[in-house]
């Protein structure tokens, strides 16, 4: 039996790695190796059914908000879908449907209720400007004042931040060395929270399995830079949700990176997305810990499936075979959770 849960992480540090679908399971699926009790036979038994029944499918994580009255909405990336189609176009004086399109590409989030149900004629757009300041207005007083001061909030910013290299041995550049470089990084607003969705098959592990591992990772560190302090998160709790219905939908928005079975959509919309994978663990430090890379379609993405047994289960996709020669068995999840809904060409 499968069931869907949201879990609410909030950002402890500035983050190298976004938060995708298919990297935090790809943690999960480390810590599963390291501690065989999160699932049921180990992983590699797991691993031995999953392009049959995966143990468990990760979104993305999406900022969650708390509106008035402690109301909860989620901000998903806007449908990857033209933006003739989602701007209402009248037919009419082709001056007014460009001034459509132009304010549309400001708006690049959706919001959805906490019930994930996306119908067209409720669906509201907003802008980086206006999420931030919904995510500064569910926060608490103090931190809103210390936000005031630093201009107009926005949910995430990325920056760059500059280093030296440092020799281990004297803690210094060395004699006449100076090897200054960057790395890119993300930093949340103090204090928000992001919501990330789990398809878990109980008969292999459960939530609170899947809320340790996570919490072990936000602990140590997501993804590249951890070392240095980055990719820290605190799992603040989490909840059963209802799996979305699928009554009358045709289509499905994706809510993490997908790699889609070949002839299972008639139509498609997405932008592609490349994996350039890395081994973590003990295979960090192999001769060859790199991955093959991984085309997908990015969160955001719009299926419509060639079949209407595709809603049968609430992700869509295939696993991702084959992909290093470090370690023949190992997965990409190119599973994605999705939320259905009536698309009208």
């Amino acid at each position: 039996m499968v069931k869907l849960y949201e879990i609410t992480v909030e950002p402890l540090s500035p983050l190298g790695t976004p938060l995708k679908g298919d990297t935090i399971f790809g943690h999960v699926c480390w810590q599963a190796s390291e501690d065989p009790s999160l699932v049921k036979g180990g992983l590699e038994e797991q691993m031995r059914q999953y392009d049959e029944r995966p143990f468990a499918v990760f979104s993305s994580a999406f900022p969650k908000l708390i509106g008035p009255g402690g109301t909860v909405s989620y901000a998903f990336k806007r449908p990857d879908l033209p933006l003739a189609l989602l701007s209402g176009l009248s037919g009419g004086k082709l001056s007014t449907d460009v001034l459509k399109i132009k304010e549309q590409k400001k708006r690049r989030w959706m919001i959805v209720g906490h019930d994930l149900q996306i119908k067209a004629e409720l669906i509201e757009f907003i802008s980086a400007e206006e999420l931030g300041r919904r995510a500064r207005s569910g926060l608490a007083e103090d931190t809103q004042r210390q936000i005031r001061r630093k201009g107009p909030p926005r949910f995430s910013s990325g920056f760059v931040q500059a280093h030296n290299t440092i020799n281990r041995l004297t803690f210094t550049t060395g004699t006449g060395t100076f090897a200054p470089y960057t790395q890119d990084a993300v930093v949340y607003l103090p204090g928000v929270k992001l919501a990330l969705f789990v398809v878990i098959e109980e008969q292999a592990t459960d939530v609170e399995k899947i809320v340790k591992a996570l919490e072990r990772v936000g602990k140590w560190g997501f993804g590249k830079d951890a070392s240095i302090g980055y990719g820290r998160f605190a799992v603040r709790q989490w909840t059963e949700l209802p799996i979305p219905l699928s009554d009358g939908a045709n289509a499905m928005y994706m809510l993490g990176p997908c790699v889609p079975q070949p002839g299972s959509f008639k139509d498609a919309f997405f932008i592609p997305f490349v994996r350039f994978g890395k081994h973590g663990g003990n295979l960090a430090r192999h001769s060859n810990p790199f991955k093959n890379p991984v085309i997908m379609a990015d969160e955001g993405a719009v299926f419509v499936p060639a079949n209407k047994d595709a809603f049968d289960r609430p992700y869509f996709g295939r696993p991702a075979m084959n992909v290093s020669k470090a370690q023949q068995e190992a997965v990409v999840q190119g599973y994605a959770l999705y939320v259905p809904f009536r698309l009208e060409c």
